[in-house]
Parts: C-alpha cells; structure tokens; sequence
C-alpha cells in the first residue's frame, strides 16, 4: 500500500501536476491522522472496557470481604455483649453470693472469662486495587469514597480499639489464671470481691465502647453491601 502511494506521488511529480500532488498529499495525510484517531479510539475503547471490568471485579471482590467482616463482627459482638450482661449482674450482687449461690457465681464469672475474640478485617481484595493503583482510576466514585473510608478510618479505628481491649484483656487472664484454670472461683472477702469488680469494670468499659464501634461499622459495611 505504500509503494503505491509512492507511485501515484512519483508519477504526478514526474508530470508536472504539481497542485494535484499537493491535493494529493494532503489528502493522504489526512487519511494518516483519521487512521490514527480511529486506532486511538479504538484503543481508548478497549482501556474503557477493561477498567470497567477491573472496578466490577474489584467491587464484586470488596462485597465478597464484607460479607465476612459482617458475620464476623456479629459473632464479636455477640460474645461482647455475654460478657457485659454477665459482668451487670455480677456488679448487682455482694459478697454474700458465695453464702447463697455459690455456683451462679461461678456461672458469671465463667461466661465473663471465656477467650475473647478481637476482629481483623479481610482486605484481600481492596489491598490488591490499592497496590496496583487501580483504584484511582475508578469512576464510580462515591462507592470508591466509601470504601477507602470504611478501611482507611473506620477499620483503622476498629483495630486500635480492639487492640486496648485486648491489652486490657491480657492483664485480667494472667491476673486470674488460676481461677480460669481451675473453672472455680475460690473464696474472697468484701475487699478482694470489689478488687474483682474493680478489674472487670476496667476492660468492660472498653469492651463496651469497641461494641458500640463494631455495631456502627456494620452501617458502613451494609451501605456498601447493599449498593447496586
């Protein structure tokens, strides 16, 4: 196709037909520039495309994460709130427990020491967008917005809270290891049952806050969720 390009400029030269070669040249330039433009958009066309199917896959895969960070941080939840309700009761009662329910006693204190679990979320899919930089390159924005901010603040937050219950958490297991080795709690007077409380309503109270923070978190995660 070239050659004869070539051919048809030579012979037009060779001819003296100086103005048609020009016409000419013009002319086949601007069949160069539209080529151009059609493999650019083509080609523009194609990236469109296959961005469009990365932030569906991407989208697709985050969901997919979130549906087991939610079952997850129910099931932290559910195990927070046991121990809450174990350590109110046990906040309602006195020493004399060990005089008229001696057992019931252990009952609470058995559900309050029962391992604690902490929740980390799965960020398989958003690191993998995130470290190649695709994630910028997304257009639906909002949605983008969304979950940047769910794993860049809220779960961020989750953890540091979820780290000082646990530290606080630490210090009651080690504390009273006996007692949870044994499954019994041995006799205390006034004093060493107020200590008991006292340490109780220590990590309790952070263990109450990180639920409040788990039972919010559920709101961001369900707004992604449940986005078509």
């Amino acid at each position: 196709m070239i050659n004869v390009f070539r051919n048809i400029r030579q012979n037009l030269l060779i001819d003296g037909k100086t103005v048609k070669y020009i016409k000419y040249a013009i002319g086949e330039i601007v069949l160069v520039v539209i080529g151009i433009l059609i493999a650019l958009s083509i080609n523009n066309w194609n990236e469109s495309r296959k961005q469009a199917i990365a932030e569906k896959e991407f989208i697709t895969g985050v969901k997919i994460d979130l549906e087991q960070d939610k079952a997850y941080i129910k099931l932290v939840i559910r195990q927070a709130e046991k121990k809450l309700m174990a350590f109110e009761l046990l906040s309602k009662k006195d020493p004399a427990l060990y005089d008229t329910d001696k057992k019931a006693l252990d009952s609470l204190l058995h559900i309050y020491f029962v391992s604690e679990r902490t929740f980390y979320p799965i960020s398989g899919s958003f690191e993998s967008a995130l470290s190649g930089n695709e994630i910028n390159n997304f257009k639906n924005k909002k949605t983008i917005a969304t979950i940047i901010k769910l794993y860049n603040s809220t779960y961020d937050r989750l953890i540091d809270n979820g780290n000082i219950s646990s530290n606080r958490w630490e210090y009651l297991t080690k504390k009273y290891s006996h007692e949870r080795r044994i499954g019994t709690w041995l006799e205390m007077n006034p004093i060493q049952f107020s200590e008991l409380l006292d340490d109780l309503s220590y990590h309790s109270k952070e263990l109450d806050w990180y639920r409040a923070m788990l039972i919010e978190s559920l709101k961001d995660i369900n707004a992604i969720v449940q986005e078509n």
